[in-house]
């Protein structure tokens, strides 16, 4: 799953964007979510990102496509071993908490259907999604 909790710079509305595969995500198909999060949020929308420590967000790959997309998109990297910083952790204990807890699927499909019905419940409650920003310190 990849996820981006999105905030306009106004603070006046947030947003949840997200994606699912199967298979695990690679730099190549986060290269692929990001470029269509530009799509998504709009041409002409200039975006922070802020990144864990992921492998995938520090590769050469990644390095190169992000210096080819500097009029659009900044890049933050969070420090290491500080989920608290990261907003997202905060959507994901939120849905680890609510509707995948306690949860037994028989398929991969079924969790994933749990998991998006819970990101699309955050996502629905823009003060939940700032509460979110709020508790990691972060600011707009």
């Amino acid at each position: 799953m990849a996820v981006a909790l999105c905030f306009t710079p106004d603070g006046r509305n947030a947003d949840v964007i997200f994606d699912f595969q199967k298979s695990a995500y690679d730099t190549g198909s986060l290269i692929d979510f990001v470029t269509d999060l530009h799509q998504l949020l709009g041409e002409e929308t200039k975006v922070t990102l802020i990144w864990d420590g992921l492998p995938s967000h520090k590769s050469k790959d990644m390095q190169a496509f992000v210096k080819t997309q500097r009029r659009w998109l900044t890049v933050e990297r969070l420090p290491a071993y500080a989920p608290e910083l990261n907003p997202v952790e905060g959507l994901w204990g939120n849905v680890k908490g609510t509707e995948l807890a306690n949860l037994c699927p028989d398929t991969i499909d079924e969790a994933m259907a749990e998991a998006e019905s819970g990101i699309r419940r955050v996502a629905d409650d823009t003060d939940l999604c700032f509460s979110l920003l709020a508790k990691s310190g972060l600011s707009l």
